[in-house]
């Protein structure tokens, strides 16, 4: 009975064999004889007890059992490249990464850690993708995606990556032309900026006297991430409500202050990463999601 190793090798013969049609083509292909590779066929045929090859003097050609055994043989050598590429990159990550950010944090938070990411692990391709559209990670659309707040019910596995609260802020060029909202009702006299996702609506949370309230608020620009009304806001255009992380530089710097800081609600959005679980998750999804957590939180 022939070893496993001796298995595998004969598979690929005959699968090259089979591919190249002549046992010459195929031996120069191995580094073999002609003769080598007829007598390995023929201790396959010997074996098996059927003739996989009929042979002539010019061409080889496949029987009916050749050609059931020449499909078997690709499979098996395919699962096997895959079983030893997964035991490969358990030592060293490799392959492609694709990875789906929202369009503010991935610019802000993801993109900055991108280099020191690659610099740990040369032998993974990133291929990232900003955008606020929702991705569909379950059907093979990314292999991590970074999402806000809550999540809902899915086999995915869920990593909390950092979280953030929103803030109101306006330009001090703006209040100054217009007054600074002193409560929260104060903002029906001011040009409130908002998002534009059908799941967001114009209302804005405030907590008072520990109690929880909202307010309908409108203005001149929606957009459809935090970064731009940040930037509208900066600008002097209106009052807008983002997650902090968004609009940081500009509160630093004093182009952006704080605006009704006693009624904010507190509420903080977190921040995962998703991704398919299981035994099968590739080393390069699982170090990925390593990094963010170190680096995000």
């Amino acid at each position: 009975m022939s070893s496993g190793a001796d298995r595998a090798r004969e598979l690929a013969l005959f699968a090259r064999v089979a591919e190249r049609g002549s046992f010459s083509a195929a031996g120069r292909d191995l580094d073999l004889s002609p003769s080598a590779v007829a007598r390995a066929v023929d201790r396959i045929e010997a074996r098996l007890g059927v003739r996989l090859l009929l042979r002539s003097t010019r061409v080889l050609t496949l029987t009916a059992e050749g050609r059931s055994y020449v499909q078997a043989a690709r499979r098996i050598l395919a699962d096997l490249d895959d079983a030893e590429q997964q035991i490969a990159d358990q030592g060293s990550p490799r392959g492609r990464l694709r990875v789906s950010a929202a369009l503010s944090h991935g610019r802000l938070c993801v993109v900055p850690i991108l280099g020191a990411f690659a610099e740990l692990y040369p032998n993974i391709l990133i291929d990232i993708a900003l955008t606020d559209t929702l991705v569909d990670v379950a059907a093979g659309e990314a292999d991590v995606a970074v999402r806000f707040g809550p999540l809902p019910d899915s086999a995915l596995i869920a990593r909390r990556i950092g979280e953030t609260r929103r803030v109101i802020v306006a330009s001090p060029g703006y209040l100054a032309r217009h007054g600074t909202p002193e409560a929260p009702e104060d903002l029906h006299q001011h040009n409130c900026l908002n998002f534009n996702f059908r799941r967001a609506e114009p209302v804005w949370p405030f907590r008072r006297d520990g109690m929880d309230f909202s307010l309908s608020v409108g203005g001149s620009i929606v957009a459809n991430n935090g970064e731009t009304l940040g930037q509208l806001a900066a600008a002097g255009v209106g009052v807008a409500r983002v997650g902090a992380f968004s609009v940081g530089e500009e509160l630093s710097d004093g182009r952006l202050v704080r605006l009704l800081e006693e009624f904010n609600p507190g509420d903080v959005e977190h921040i995962h990463a998703v991704f398919v679980g299981g035994a099968g998750t590739p080393a390069r999804v699982r170090a990925f999601v390593d990094f963010l957590v170190e680096n995000l939180r």
